[in-house]
């Protein structure tokens, strides 16, 4: 029987509310480890504010490292884009958005190889991919934008997941596909991924299972 599947045997939950979120991914590189959360970020609204005046480099090249790109200039000097490739997978006017920006330059082609710093990130190693030269980049701040992944894998193949692995709710309710089963915050939620609307979604998870088990009295 599905792991989920309503009981009133003991020691089996009567509902369930998953709220297991979702993992940003991360480089790998040296020093990423080391200094995060001291320059090393994958949140522009969580910490842009600390890097009032510095000098930032973003990392990624869809709509989410062009949000944070423009986000971030509310706060620093300027903001560089380091990109793989020689053009942005975000959508066109995000993109454009982001050219225009006057305090926004772009890497191209590079890659970043390694970050620098002993106690907060004083730069950058970088890898033109297509020369293979490596050069040093002087920055205050390292905020990844290369995509999360939703923390469902124990969910497989008992919660309907959509093709990028997360929990699919039907738009305004917490329902799963298996009755009983309320899901909330960044496991589901792959546009606004903050505390708030997690917090706000956690609240309605409960008064959903609040009810669920009002109705099978």
């Amino acid at each position: 029987s599905p792991l989920f599947a309503f009981s009133r045997r003991p020691n089996h939950a009567e509902t369930v509310i998953v709220s297991t979120g979702a993992s940003a991914r991360w480089l790998g590189v040296p020093g990423e480890e080391k200094l995060r959360g001291f320059g090393v970020s994958a949140c522009a609204t969580c910490d842009g504010f600390f890097f009032r005046d510095k000098e930032l480099v973003v990392v990624g090249g869809g709509d989410s490292a062009m949000e944070e790109a423009l986000f971030l200039t509310k706060f620093a000097t300027k903001v560089t884009v380091v990109h793989r490739r020689d053009e942005f997978r975000a959508s066109a006017i995000m993109a454009n958005r982001v050219l225009d920006h006057p305090k926004i330059d772009v890497r191209w082609n590079t890659v970043v190889e390694e970050i620098l710093g002993d106690d907060t990130v004083t730069g950058v190693m970088l890898r033109d991919v297509v020369t293979d030269e490596v050069t040093e980049f002087a920055t205050d701040g390292v905020f990844m934008a290369i995509g999360h992944d939703p923390n469902t894998d124990i969910f497989k193949g008992q919660l309907e997941l959509d093709d990028e692995g997360y929990i699919v709710a039907p738009p305004g309710t917490t329902r799963t596909s298996v009755d009983g089963v309320f899901v909330s915050g960044d496991v589901t939620d792959k546009v606004y991924r903050q505390a708030v609307t997690a917090a706000g979604m956690g609240c309605q998870a409960a008064l959903d299972a609040e009810r669920f088990l009002e109705a099978h009295e």
